[in-house]
């Protein structure tokens, strides 16, 4: 029994792109499930509009997703090098997902339009529904910020080797992960009429919290093992 977690890491190892696809649909999958601007837009569009149109919404919001994720680790993470460089970023990146747990956690009201996504929206007056989600996410600079924090973070652990097919796998994982989240909660509220709530969209929040804080409690963990073994 105690080889099975050795099986693993070695299997990981032996397959840096598929551990790179993996780490792309996981942090993908969890970064789509707070309720945002895109998720409550398909909600409200979905119910209204039908499939169609909610699942290319999703589409759109999940290409700007994967045009984040890919300049983050195109025209950023490549800057975070280095030993102390990659400490300090194991740092932030714990404090950032212990903030965004909080953060989710303690939500009692469902968010409004940013003023950022609010401008975004008069000056591109989007009109179709790849082009509504594709602005949704565009005017949402937290995400961006979320995808080189989270690049950064990938890169100093090597879960995504810094070659060309390591960055598409990933990539690719993000992708798979947004398009089968919103096509899954279009589905659920064009077809399946179901009603989300404000207490239902609350306690998805509060899951998203509860994760997040789980994540952060690893990566201190991480941290206090790494450096309790750097100083034997």
């Amino acid at each position: 029994m105690a080889r099975k977690p050795a099986l693993i890491i070695d299997m990981f190892g032996q397959h840096p792109l598929l551990l790179a696809l993996l780490t792309g649909f996981l942090s993908g999958f969890i970064l789509s499930v707070p309720v945002g601007p895109v998720n409550l837009t398909i909600i409200n569009e979905g119910a209204r509009s039908g499939l169609l149109w909610a699942t290319m919404i999703g589409l759109g919001a999940s290409v700007m997703e994967v045009i984040y994720c890919t300049l983050a680790f195109t025209g950023f993470a490549s800057f975070f090098t280095g030993k102390v460089i990659n400490a300090s970023i194991e740092l932030v990146s714990f404090v950032f997902m212990l903030y965004l747990g909080i953060r989710f956690l303690r939500a009692n009201r469902i968010p409004s339009v940013a003023p950022v996504e609010a401008r975004i929206n008069a000056r591109l007056m989007p009109h179709s529904a790849f082009a509504i989600g594709l602005v949704r996410v565009m005017g949402n600079p937290g995400v961006f910020l979320f995808w080189i924090v989270l690049a950064a973070h990938f890169r100093s652990r090597e879960w995504v080797p810094a070659s060309r097919a390591g960055v598409a796998s990933c990539v690719a994982g993000v992708g798979a992960a947004t398009v089968l989240w919103f096509t899954g909660l279009s589905y659920a509220v064009s077809c399946r009429q179901k009603k989300f709530t404000e207490r239902t969209l609350l306690r998805m929040e509060h899951v998203s919290g509860i994760a997040m804080l789980v994540l952060a409690v690893i990566q201190g963990i991480y941290i206090v093992v790494k450096m309790t073994h750097d100083k034997l």
